[in-house]
């Protein structure tokens, strides 16, 4: 099988370029992305090209590797133009991490494709033994960017001879393999294009198959000869798995408040006789409440990654619901600055079409996803702080 290495390995300033490129691409042809209910191919192709697409691979593969904090600036950068593109920016990378826990040949076969990847974790499926793997079957929804990906995991259930009970698992299917419903009609994210996927007795090897359970416990892949150096092996699975949503929400409200303040400056309402937001108390009071709320948020982020990278150094001590309870605040920080701006700004803000109630509407529903829940996750951390076990995975 060919691989599709890059002939020169883009520098972490070059990517961080692209990042806007994509951005700002995704910003101009954002109207359409709503209708069309996913981002065009011309901006999954400049992912492609801008190497951004592999920068989550292990070095094996060629990839422009990069560090937790140079991924979530990426995701950032291309969420302060448009929160959907945002979105697929992180998942396609991301979902390159997903073959470098499977065994090797599995690994190269789907690496060296090199097409995109999407998923979907939840175990709705069904798994049937067949010979040296299994048949999957069922329907999943919420498989971002599936339109354009070649490979699809989806989340099932097996009972593996060496475990006492079913394991949660995700067996890579070829994406020419299933049935992709286009379902995806929502409030927001619309360009994430988060279609639903069907698969019907398809048959899945077993290197092809992804154990959860092993990959997050262990870290490492099953085998002894891997790339040391890859970030991923050396942090809990699902923290640094969900890092890029908070990220999303902060590039998001980063831009939305300079958005506000752009809207607020010459603004003069009818009741003021001639004052302007900018030089009322009002709108000053808002605009330093909320900006300090962004930096607060943006220290924890900070403080997020830093238990990521110390993870190993402190023993692998840090709980589980505190990452989620950190990456969860952020969020909602963020969504708490959309509602004040949309309620501080008016009317004005309501109508469709504009940055501000697209990047509102996209920031709230970044805060529905199952793993950006506030009450699930303080009500899991104070769990753990009372010495009492969560039970959640980050």
């Amino acid at each position: 099988m060919a691989k599709v290495y890059a002939e020169k390995v883009a520098t972490t300033e070059e990517l961080l370029e692209g990042a806007k490129r994509i951005g700002e691409l995704a910003e101009k042809e954002a109207q359409e992305a709503e209708k069309n209910a996913t981002i065009s191919e011309n901006i999954v192709n400049l992912i492609k090209d801008t190497q951004i697409a592999r920068i989550m691979l292990p070095q094996e593969y060629g990839g422009p590797q990069v560090d937790l904090r140079t991924f979530a600036k990426i995701v950032r950068t291309v969420s302060y133009y448009n929160v959907s593109a945002g979105w697929l920016t992180y998942l396609y990378p991301l979902h390159n991490v997903l073959p470098a826990y499977l065994p090797k040949k599995g690994r190269d076969e789907i690496i060296n494709q090199g097409g995109l990847i999407c998923d979907v974790f939840a175990a709705v499926g069904s798994a049937e033994k067949d010979g040296e793997g299994y048949r999957i079957s069922g329907t999943w929804n919420f498989a971002s960017g599936c339109l354009y990906s070649d490979w699809i995991g989806l989340g099932v259930e097996i009972q593996f001879p060496d475990s006492d009970e079913p394991e949660v698992c995700l067996p890579m299917l070829k994406a020419s393999e299933v049935e992709i419903v286009k379902n995806w009609d929502t409030f927001g994210l619309r360009g994430s294009g988060s279609n639903q996927v069907i698969a019907d007795n398809v048959f899945v090897p077993m290197e092809r198959i992804l154990r959860l359970k092993a990959a997050d416990t262990t870290g490492r892949p099953p085998e002894e000869n891997y790339d040391k150096d890859y970030p991923l092996y050396h942090v809990p699975f699902y923290p640094a798995f969900y890092l890029g949503f908070p990220n999303m929400a902060l590039g998001g409200a980063e831009r939305l408040i300079e958005e506000f303040k752009k809207a607020t400056e010459k603004r003069v309402r009818l009741m003021d006789k001639g004052v302007t937001e900018s030089q009322s108390p009002r709108s000053q009071r808002v605009l330093a409440e909320i900006m300090t709320q962004f930096h607060a948020a943006e220290g924890l982020m900070d403080k997020y990654i830093t238990l990521l990278e110390n993870y190993e150094k402190d023993g692998r001590t840090t709980n589980r619901a505190e990452f989620f309870a950190i990456r969860t605040q952020i969020t909602k920080t963020c969504t708490d600055i959309a509602v004040r701006v949309l309620l501080t700004l008016g009317g004005g803000a309501l109508y469709k079409g504009g940055i501000i109630e697209l990047l509102i509407r996209d920031i709230l529903s970044v805060a529905t996803h199952k793993t950006s829940l506030y009450e699930d996750s303080v009500a899991a951390y104070g769990k753990e702080l009372f010495g009492f076990d969560s039970g959640v995975r980050g």
